[in-house]
Protein backbone atom coordinates (compact mmCIF):
# COMPACT_ATOMS: atom_id res chain seq x y z
CA UNK A 1 0.00 0.00 0.00
CA UNK A 2 1.24 3.34 -0.47
CA UNK A 3 2.33 5.50 2.11
CA UNK A 4 -0.15 8.62 2.45
CA UNK A 5 2.07 11.96 1.95
CA UNK A 6 2.20 14.25 4.88
CA UNK A 7 3.76 17.64 6.08
CA UNK A 8 6.97 15.57 7.51
CA UNK A 9 7.75 15.09 3.62
CA UNK A 10 7.92 18.55 2.80
CA UNK A 11 11.10 20.86 3.72
CA UNK A 12 10.80 22.55 6.57
CA UNK A 13 10.92 26.64 6.16
CA UNK A 14 14.71 26.20 7.22
CA UNK A 15 15.59 23.51 4.63
CA UNK A 16 14.17 26.65 1.95
CA UNK A 17 16.55 29.58 3.31
CA UNK A 18 19.17 28.26 1.01
CA UNK A 19 17.14 27.06 -1.78
CA UNK A 20 15.58 30.50 -1.88
CA UNK A 21 18.91 32.52 -1.39
CA UNK A 22 20.31 30.20 -4.44
CA UNK A 23 17.33 30.57 -6.93
CA UNK A 24 17.54 34.83 -6.41
CA UNK A 25 21.25 34.56 -7.30
CA UNK A 26 20.18 32.40 -10.52
CA UNK A 27 17.84 35.04 -11.23
CA UNK A 28 20.47 37.61 -11.58
CA UNK A 29 20.80 38.58 -7.68
CA UNK A 30 17.37 40.02 -7.80
CA UNK A 31 13.78 39.29 -7.57
CA UNK A 32 9.92 39.05 -7.94
CA UNK A 33 7.58 37.60 -4.83
CA UNK A 34 6.40 35.27 -7.57
CA UNK A 35 9.93 34.25 -9.42
CA UNK A 36 10.73 33.19 -6.11
CA UNK A 37 8.73 30.86 -5.44
CA UNK A 38 7.89 29.25 -8.92
CA UNK A 39 11.71 28.78 -8.82
CA UNK A 40 11.99 27.05 -5.52
CA UNK A 41 8.89 24.69 -6.83
CA UNK A 42 10.58 24.24 -10.58
CA UNK A 43 13.83 22.58 -8.45
CA UNK A 44 11.85 21.14 -5.50
CA UNK A 45 9.33 19.49 -7.92
CA UNK A 46 7.22 18.68 -5.95
CA UNK A 47 3.92 15.97 -6.37
CA UNK A 48 0.83 17.25 -6.28
CA UNK A 49 0.01 15.05 -3.51
CA UNK A 50 2.81 16.81 -1.17
CA UNK A 51 1.63 20.33 -3.15
CA UNK A 52 -2.17 19.96 -2.40
CA UNK A 53 -1.21 19.40 1.36
CA UNK A 54 -2.93 22.06 3.24
CA UNK A 55 -3.35 23.43 7.28
CA UNK A 56 -6.37 21.62 8.37
CA UNK A 57 -7.39 25.19 10.25
CA UNK A 58 -6.53 28.09 7.87
CA UNK A 59 -6.76 25.76 4.37
CA UNK A 60 -3.55 27.57 3.58
CA UNK A 61 -1.52 25.37 1.35
CA UNK A 62 1.82 24.08 3.48
CA UNK A 63 4.54 24.20 1.10
CA UNK A 64 3.73 27.87 -0.42
CA UNK A 65 3.61 28.83 3.22
CA UNK A 66 7.08 27.66 4.08
CA UNK A 67 8.26 29.36 1.30
CA UNK A 68 6.65 32.58 2.07
CA UNK A 69 8.27 31.87 5.38
CA UNK A 70 11.68 31.10 4.48
CA UNK A 71 11.78 34.11 1.99
CA UNK A 72 10.52 36.48 4.96
CA UNK A 73 13.40 34.55 7.28
CA UNK A 74 16.23 35.21 4.19
CA UNK A 75 15.26 39.21 4.51
CA UNK A 76 14.89 39.31 8.43
CA UNK A 77 18.33 37.64 8.65
CA UNK A 78 19.92 40.01 6.35
CA UNK A 79 20.69 37.77 3.54
CA UNK A 80 17.85 39.36 1.14
CA UNK A 81 16.61 42.98 1.41
CA UNK A 82 13.39 44.38 -0.25
CA UNK A 83 13.76 47.66 -2.02
CA UNK A 84 9.68 48.14 -2.70
CA UNK A 85 7.19 45.70 -1.61
CA UNK A 86 7.71 42.56 -3.90
CA UNK A 87 10.49 42.50 -4.72
CA UNK A 88 13.86 41.21 -3.16
CA UNK A 89 17.48 41.72 -3.45
CA UNK A 90 20.42 39.68 -2.90
CA UNK A 91 22.60 41.81 -0.02
CA UNK A 92 26.22 41.18 0.57
CA UNK A 93 25.92 39.03 3.22
CA UNK A 94 23.35 36.47 1.38
CA UNK A 95 26.49 36.37 -1.10
CA UNK A 96 29.08 35.66 1.24
CA UNK A 97 26.65 32.98 2.53
CA UNK A 98 26.14 31.31 -1.10
CA UNK A 99 30.03 31.10 -1.44
CA UNK A 100 30.72 28.65 1.54
CA UNK A 101 30.50 25.40 1.08
CA UNK A 102 26.69 23.67 1.49
CA UNK A 103 27.97 22.66 5.37
CA UNK A 104 29.28 25.69 6.25
CA UNK A 105 26.47 28.02 5.16
CA UNK A 106 23.57 25.98 6.21
CA UNK A 107 25.65 26.67 9.92
CA UNK A 108 25.92 29.79 9.01
CA UNK A 109 21.93 30.38 8.25
CA UNK A 110 21.45 28.49 11.31
CA UNK A 111 23.52 30.87 13.42
CA UNK A 112 21.32 33.93 12.17
CA UNK A 113 18.59 32.55 12.87
CA UNK A 114 19.34 31.41 16.29
CA UNK A 115 20.99 35.36 16.60
CA UNK A 116 17.60 36.69 15.61
CA UNK A 117 14.43 34.28 16.17
CA UNK A 118 15.02 34.08 20.67
CA UNK A 119 12.49 37.38 20.60
CA UNK A 120 10.39 35.51 18.54
CA UNK A 121 10.09 32.43 19.78
CA UNK A 122 9.62 33.74 23.12
CA UNK A 123 6.54 35.85 22.12
CA UNK A 124 4.94 33.25 20.14
CA UNK A 125 5.10 30.56 23.35
CA UNK A 126 3.42 33.53 25.47
CA UNK A 127 0.56 32.86 22.86
CA UNK A 128 -2.18 29.93 23.46
CA UNK A 129 -1.14 27.01 20.81
CA UNK A 130 -3.60 25.07 18.57
CA UNK A 131 -3.50 21.85 16.72
CA UNK A 132 -2.56 23.62 13.76
CA UNK A 133 0.32 25.32 14.82
CA UNK A 134 1.85 23.33 17.84
CA UNK A 135 3.66 20.72 16.56
CA UNK A 136 6.47 22.55 14.90
CA UNK A 137 7.34 26.03 14.43
CA UNK A 138 7.03 25.91 10.65
CA UNK A 139 3.19 26.13 11.93
CA UNK A 140 3.59 29.21 13.81
CA UNK A 141 2.04 32.54 11.85
CA UNK A 142 4.46 34.92 10.40
CA UNK A 143 3.20 38.32 9.90
CA UNK A 144 5.98 39.49 7.48
CA UNK A 145 5.93 36.61 5.26
CA UNK A 146 2.10 36.93 5.30
CA UNK A 147 2.15 40.27 4.20
CA UNK A 148 -1.78 41.27 5.11
CA UNK A 149 -3.12 38.70 3.07
CA UNK A 150 -6.39 38.79 4.25
CA UNK A 151 -8.03 41.56 2.06
CA UNK A 152 -6.37 39.37 -0.98
CA UNK A 153 -8.12 36.01 0.30
CA UNK A 154 -11.15 38.07 0.61
CA UNK A 155 -10.48 39.58 -2.81
CA UNK A 156 -10.07 36.15 -4.40
CA UNK A 157 -13.06 34.46 -2.56
CA UNK A 158 -15.38 37.08 -3.82
CA UNK A 159 -14.08 37.01 -7.24
CA UNK A 160 -14.24 33.11 -7.31
CA UNK A 161 -18.26 33.16 -6.19
CA UNK A 162 -18.80 35.20 -9.61
CA UNK A 163 -20.50 33.27 -12.04
CA UNK A 164 -18.18 32.44 -14.76
CA UNK A 165 -19.62 35.30 -17.17
CA UNK A 166 -19.59 37.82 -14.87
CA UNK A 167 -16.20 37.29 -13.70
CA UNK A 168 -15.05 37.60 -17.67
CA UNK A 169 -17.00 40.79 -17.57
CA UNK A 170 -15.08 41.82 -14.42
CA UNK A 171 -11.92 41.35 -15.97
CA UNK A 172 -12.67 43.51 -19.00
CA UNK A 173 -14.05 46.04 -16.70
CA UNK A 174 -10.59 45.75 -14.98
CA UNK A 175 -8.11 46.22 -18.06
CA UNK A 176 -10.44 48.80 -19.76
CA UNK A 177 -9.33 50.89 -16.51
CA UNK A 178 -5.84 50.35 -18.17
CA UNK A 179 -6.97 51.79 -21.53
CA UNK A 180 -7.21 48.58 -23.26
CA UNK A 181 -9.59 49.17 -25.99
CA UNK A 182 -11.80 45.50 -25.61
CA UNK A 183 -14.73 44.02 -26.64
CA UNK A 184 -16.64 41.20 -25.05
CA UNK A 185 -16.19 37.98 -27.27
CA UNK A 186 -17.20 35.36 -25.14
CA UNK A 187 -20.20 32.34 -25.39
CA UNK A 188 -20.24 29.18 -28.15
CA UNK A 189 -17.81 29.90 -30.76
CA UNK A 190 -15.09 31.93 -29.14
CA UNK A 191 -11.99 29.98 -29.89
CA UNK A 192 -11.02 30.11 -26.34
CA UNK A 193 -11.11 33.83 -26.63
CA UNK A 194 -13.36 36.25 -24.25
CA UNK A 195 -11.79 39.49 -25.58
CA UNK A 196 -10.19 41.28 -28.32
CA UNK A 197 -9.08 44.40 -28.86
CA UNK A 198 -6.43 46.97 -28.57
CA UNK A 199 -3.61 47.64 -26.16
CA UNK A 200 -1.68 50.95 -26.08
CA UNK A 201 1.76 50.58 -25.90
CA UNK A 202 2.97 54.12 -26.26
CA UNK A 203 1.33 57.51 -27.49
CA UNK A 204 2.02 56.46 -31.14
CA UNK A 205 1.91 52.63 -30.75
CA UNK A 206 -0.63 50.04 -29.53
CA UNK A 207 -1.39 46.40 -30.56
CA UNK A 208 -4.03 43.96 -31.21
CA UNK A 209 -4.58 42.09 -27.77
CA UNK A 210 -6.63 38.86 -27.04
CA UNK A 211 -8.01 38.01 -23.69
CA UNK A 212 -8.72 34.80 -21.88
CA UNK A 213 -10.18 34.44 -18.48
CA UNK A 214 -9.83 31.12 -16.67
CA UNK A 215 -11.99 31.35 -13.73
CA UNK A 216 -10.83 28.80 -11.92
CA UNK A 217 -10.58 27.98 -7.93
CA UNK A 218 -7.87 30.16 -6.15
CA UNK A 219 -7.77 27.49 -3.61
CA UNK A 220 -7.22 24.56 -6.51
CA UNK A 221 -3.36 23.09 -6.48
CA UNK A 222 -3.05 22.24 -10.03
CA UNK A 223 -2.03 25.24 -11.96
CA UNK A 224 -2.22 26.67 -15.47
CA UNK A 225 -0.44 24.18 -17.53
CA UNK A 226 1.39 24.62 -20.68
CA UNK A 227 -0.98 22.53 -22.83
CA UNK A 228 -3.33 25.55 -21.91
CA UNK A 229 -0.83 28.47 -22.34
CA UNK A 230 -0.06 27.17 -26.27
CA UNK A 231 -3.91 26.49 -27.06
CA UNK A 232 -4.56 29.94 -26.11
CA UNK A 233 -1.27 31.38 -28.09
CA UNK A 234 -2.67 29.06 -31.18
CA UNK A 235 -6.00 30.55 -31.00
CA UNK A 236 -4.54 34.37 -30.10
CA UNK A 237 -2.43 33.82 -33.72
CA UNK A 238 -5.70 33.23 -35.71
CA UNK A 239 -7.80 35.86 -34.53
CA UNK A 240 -4.55 37.81 -35.44
CA UNK A 241 -3.44 38.94 -31.93
CA UNK A 242 -0.24 40.63 -31.72
CA UNK A 243 -0.11 40.21 -27.63
CA UNK A 244 -2.45 38.13 -25.33
CA UNK A 245 -3.46 38.83 -21.93
CA UNK A 246 -4.41 35.23 -20.26
CA UNK A 247 -5.75 36.06 -16.47
CA UNK A 248 -6.82 33.22 -13.93
CA UNK A 249 -7.48 33.59 -10.01
CA UNK A 250 -5.39 30.31 -9.69
CA UNK A 251 -1.62 29.88 -10.67
CA UNK A 252 0.46 29.26 -13.29
CA UNK A 253 3.16 26.19 -13.88
CA UNK A 254 6.50 26.98 -14.50
CA UNK A 255 6.39 25.38 -18.13
CA UNK A 256 3.19 27.61 -18.12
CA UNK A 257 5.36 30.53 -17.87
CA UNK A 258 8.01 29.63 -20.86
CA UNK A 259 5.87 28.85 -22.92
CA UNK A 260 4.35 32.06 -22.62
CA UNK A 261 7.12 33.89 -24.02
CA UNK A 262 8.62 30.78 -26.18
CA UNK A 263 6.46 32.30 -29.40
CA UNK A 264 4.39 34.67 -30.92
CA UNK A 265 1.85 35.88 -30.10
CA UNK A 266 3.77 36.77 -26.40
CA UNK A 267 1.27 35.69 -23.39
CA UNK A 268 0.85 37.96 -20.17
CA UNK A 269 -0.20 35.74 -17.37
CA UNK A 270 -2.08 37.35 -14.56
CA UNK A 271 -2.46 35.29 -11.56
CA UNK A 272 -4.58 35.56 -8.80
CA UNK A 273 -1.66 37.60 -7.19
CA UNK A 274 -1.23 39.47 -9.62
CA UNK A 275 -4.88 40.35 -10.01
CA UNK A 276 -5.52 40.93 -6.34
CA UNK A 277 -2.03 44.19 -7.32
CA UNK A 278 -3.97 45.39 -10.35
CA UNK A 279 -7.35 45.51 -8.56
CA UNK A 280 -5.41 47.77 -5.72
CA UNK A 281 -3.46 49.40 -7.74
CA UNK A 282 -6.81 50.65 -9.76
CA UNK A 283 -9.07 50.93 -6.10
CA UNK A 284 -11.41 48.46 -8.07
CA UNK A 285 -13.92 47.37 -5.73
CA UNK A 286 -11.68 47.70 -2.63
CA UNK A 287 -11.58 50.65 -0.35
CA UNK A 288 -8.41 51.82 0.63
CA UNK A 289 -8.35 53.74 3.92
CA UNK A 290 -5.56 56.10 5.35
CA UNK A 291 -4.52 54.88 8.43
CA UNK A 292 -2.87 57.93 10.95
CA UNK A 293 0.57 56.68 12.40
CA UNK A 294 0.95 58.39 15.76
CA UNK A 295 4.48 57.33 16.69
CA UNK A 296 5.43 58.78 13.13
CA UNK A 297 4.67 62.53 14.46
CA UNK A 298 6.74 61.94 17.48
CA UNK A 299 9.96 62.51 15.83
CA UNK A 300 8.77 66.03 16.04
CA UNK A 301 8.28 66.68 19.84
CA UNK A 302 11.97 67.26 20.23
CA UNK A 303 14.59 69.45 18.62
CA UNK A 304 17.85 67.73 19.26
CA UNK A 305 19.98 67.18 16.25
CA UNK A 306 19.24 63.13 16.46
CA UNK A 307 15.58 63.99 15.86
CA UNK A 308 16.61 66.44 13.22
CA UNK A 309 18.83 63.84 11.28
CA UNK A 310 15.86 61.18 11.56
CA UNK A 311 13.83 63.42 10.52
CA UNK A 312 15.85 64.45 7.20
CA UNK A 313 16.11 60.83 6.26
CA UNK A 314 12.97 60.16 6.51
CA UNK A 315 11.91 63.08 4.48
CA UNK A 316 10.04 61.80 1.27
CA UNK A 317 9.49 58.65 2.38
CA UNK A 318 5.87 57.81 1.64
CA UNK A 319 5.69 56.40 5.98
CA UNK A 320 2.98 59.18 7.37
CA UNK A 321 0.06 56.91 6.26
CA UNK A 322 -0.72 53.11 5.70
CA UNK A 323 -2.85 51.63 2.97
CA UNK A 324 -5.58 49.10 4.82
CA UNK A 325 -8.34 47.43 2.87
Amino acid sequence: MASVATKDDLPTSFDLLLPILREVEELGGSAQTRQIREAVLETLNPSEELLALRYPKSGDFILLDRISWARSDCKTFGALEQPRRGLYLLTPLGREILALPENQAVERLRDLRRETSATARRAASSQPSDDETAEDEDDLPHDDAREATEWRDALLDRLHSMSPTAFEHFVLYLLRSFDLELEHVGGSGDEGIDGIGVAPISPVLSAKVAVQVKRYNPASSAGIGRQEVALFQRDAEVAGAERAIMVTLGRYTPAARRASQATTPMVDLIDGEKLCDLVREQEVGIRIVPQVMPEFFDRFESGSSANRSTIVATCGRRNSLTHTV
